[in-house]
């Protein structure tokens, strides 16, 4: 049996993705090899990976996709990449929440995954600038029923994003008047030199305001977020207190940012410290 032929998709397509911004570019053939699958089914992965924005299918193999540093991917594009990862981090993050603490998350799909990890949670405040992860709670409400414990979730109102969160005037009014214990925030990129950045000014300016809101700021980020840098810097890496990332953050970059916060990363030894209070 070749070494990967068990990988479900999600997991080949990841591995695929990372070759191809590694190495500049791949062939059909280097990654059949690789992989050990077929020729189809490599092909069947770039074009789903290629609908989804994130590579380019060129003559036999594919190559990355050179964004601006403007381009702001939709939700529905990122919500399909690296799932294993995302899931990985709201399970650590979710560790970090105590009952009853008034928290914050920003928009995003890491952020996303973690509001599904927080709904066993008693007693929390939830101040969310994003759609998707309010539409979590009220969900788990309206299934349930508004019982003894739920939490209690508070919607900033904005103008909406590509990627559903809700900025502006509006949002920055609502979150200015606010104050959490902590805040979870999913970035577009995060760099030494230029800190957590967006390629959205409206949000960049929204998420300062909760990281100015927020007692404590704890970055949900998987590896490849590591190295982006978007049209905007909002936060240095010395106002964020904690990253929580997963196993695919290369060791050399884990280093250079435990230099200026501390580091989780999901699954390993280190994650297994708790709530904080």
């Amino acid at each position: 049996m070749s070494e990967n032929q068990n990988l479900l998709a999600e997991q080949r397509r990841a591995l695929i993705l990372d070759e191809v911004r590694r190495r500049g570019g791949v062939r059909v053939n280097e990654l059949t090899r690789k992989l050990g699958v077929s020729d189809m089914t490599v092909r069947r992965d770039l074009d789903a990976l290629a609908r989804q924005g994130v590579l380019e299918k060129v003559h036999g193999g594919a190559v990355p996709v050179v964004e601006a540093s403007t381009h702001e991917p939709g939700f529905e594009a990122k919500s399909g990449l690296e799932l294993t990862a995302k899931e990985d981090i709201a399970r650590a993050a979710a560790r970090l929440v105590a009952p009853g603490a008034a928290i914050a998350l920003s928009g995003g799909t890491t952020t996303y995954a973690l509001a599904q990890h927080l709904l066993e949670v008693p007693d929390l405040t939830v101040v969310t600038n994003s759609v998707r992860v309010a539409d979590v709670f009220h969900a788990a409400q309206r299934t349930s029923g508004q019982r003894q414990g739920s939490a209690t979730v508070v919607l900033t109102g904005g103008v909406r994003t590509p990627s559903d969160s809700l900025v502006g005037p509006v949002a920055d009014q609502a979150i200015a008047a606010l104050h959490f214990d902590l805040l979870f925030l999913g970035v577009h990129g995060i760099s030494v030199e230029a800190g957590l950045s967006t390629p959205n000014l409206a949000e960049a300016e929204t998420n300062r305001r909760l990281v100015h809101s927020a007692r404590r700021v704890v970055v949900v980020a998987d590896h490849t977020k590591w190295g982006v840098v978007g049209l905007s810097s909002f936060a240095a890496l010395e106002q964020v207190d904690t990253l929580v990332t997963d196993a695919g953050l290369p060791a050399e970059a884990r280093a250079e940012i435990s230099e200026h916060l501390r580091v989780v990363v999901a699954g390993e030894p280190e994650d297994e410290d708790g709530a904080d209070s």
